[in-house]
């Protein structure tokens, strides 16, 4: 259920031109908070927004679920949605960069998956 969230919420990025998307995990990290991590960047606030409500709706619409918590959507910097085992990252590209949380568990396997344009 979890790998099919994971593929439901990148379809959704997707859906609205989400770049640099990386899905890291972390099944079997000690200390991780979750299962998954999926990070992508937005150009804009406006557009970080909009991939938030994409990932909303097909999330609910294709796997039953909805984010149990969202932070960051008044300022669209950076957005996390936790749907527990997935935790969702969209970023402007300067937030990423300084943020760099791709980096932070070394250990864990990484796939990028390529944009679509």
């Amino acid at each position: 259920m979890t790998k099919q969230l994971v593929e439901v919420i990148t379809q959704g990025i997707q859906e609205k031109k989400g770049k640099d998307i990386v899905v890291v995990d972390m099944q079997g990290i000690d200390g991780a908070i979750c299962n998954y991590f999926v990070i992508c960047s937005g150009n804009s606030p406006t557009q970080v927004a909009a991939i938030m409500d994409s990932v909303e709706d097909t999330a609910r619409d294709k796997a039953g679920e909805k984010p149990v918590r969202v932070v960051g959507e008044q300022q669209a910097q950076w957005i996390a949605m936790d749907y527990i085992d997935v935790m969702v990252h969209i970023f402007l590209p300067d937030a990423r960069e300084f943020y760099n949380i791709d980096r932070l568990w070394e250990d864990a396997g990484v796939v990028n998956i390529p944009d679509i344009d």
